[in-house]
């Protein structure tokens, strides 16, 4: 975990008013201990996510939300997948054929 300054610190780019206002608007969720604000490493890497998309790729304040909910689905959905892929993978055989087959033809074409 780290602090709040450490982070402003570590990235360089980063501006604090503009983390403020990240956490005022929930774009990041940090824990408060003893009254410090401590980020995880996954706020950390969201962070930086946030910094490359504003000040990199210019996305403006107003848009920032709605980027950021479509990359949280999209990793939503990729989590699912990878959990969908697990639960196939551990069935036999006949149970695999059996999914695939009666997938879209689409999806045939990946197995």
């Amino acid at each position: 975990m780290i602090s709040l300054d450490d982070l402003v610190e570590t990235i360089s780019a980063l501006q604090r008013s503009d983390l403020e206002a990240w956490i005022r608007e929930e774009l990041v969720t940090p824990r408060q201990e003893a009254g410090t604000l401590l980020f995880t490493d996954m706020e950390c890497a969201r962070i930086r996510l946030i910094c490359t998309l504003h000040y990199e790729l210019e996305i403006d304040a107003e848009t920032l939300p709605v980027v950021l909910t479509l990359v949280d689905q999209l990793y939503d959905t990729r989590q699912r997948l990878l959990s969908l892929t697990a639960a196939v993978a551990a069935q036999d055989e006949d149970v695999q054929a059996a999914i695939i087959a009666a997938m879209a033809p689409e999806w045939r074409i990946l197995a």
